[in-house]
Order: structure tokens, then C-alpha cells, then sequence
């Protein structure tokens, strides 16, 4: 089965409209320019509550979704317990699959 979501993500970390590592992700979030927060659900309950938490302030999309091994290997990376799309248009078809 091929997981369109996870096809999505691929393509936006193709276009560079994806930064991933919680540094980079609070980044994103923090000064505008992500518009759409994925965490793997096999993240720990920190990392979830913490980004669940500034998403919900700086009025971004948040979703959990995927192992962080699915995410890292969407993005070509190892593990990856957080990603932020910054992409509008992106964002919201990755939202879409993902529903």
C-alpha cells in the first residue's frame, strides 16, 4: 500500500517547503512560516504536549501521525519525531490524506 500522506511530505521536502528536528520545527512555528506540525505518534508525550501546545498558541495545524521511523524515511533521513510543513497549499493536501 503506498501512503499518499507520507508521498506528500516527500514531495514538500523536495520543493525544501519542510524543516524537520524540534529546533528547526519550533522555529517554523514560532515566526510564521509553518502552517502545518506532524509528530509521530510513537514520540514521546513531551515532545507531543509540547508542540501540541505551541501549535494551538501560534494558531498552527497540528496532527500526529506515522512512526518516526515512516517520517524520517519520507524525508530521506533516519528518525523523525517532528516535521513542519511550510507550505500552505502543501500543508493542506498532506491534511486531506491524511483524514
Amino acid at each position: 500500500m503506498i501512503d499518499k500522506a507520507l508521498n506528500m511530505i516527500s514531495i514538500a521536502m523536495k520543493a525544501g517547503k519542510l524543516v524537520s528536528g524540534e529546533f528547526a520545527c519550533e522555529q517554523a512555528i514560532k515566526d510564521g512560516s509553518g502552517m502545518l506540525c506532524i509528530v509521530a505518534c510513537d514520540a514521546s508525550d513531551n515532545t507531543k504536549k509540547s508542540f501540541s501546545n505551541s501549535c494551538s498558541f501560534y494558531d498552527v495545524n497540528y496532527v500526529e501521525y506515522g512512526t518516526k521511523e515512516t517520517l524520517g524515511h519520507a524525508i530521506g533521513k533516519e528518525y523523525r519525531a517532528s516535521i513542519v510543513v511550510c507550505d500552505e497549499n502543501l500543508s493542506l493536501s498532506i491534511l486531506d490524506k491524511i483524514q
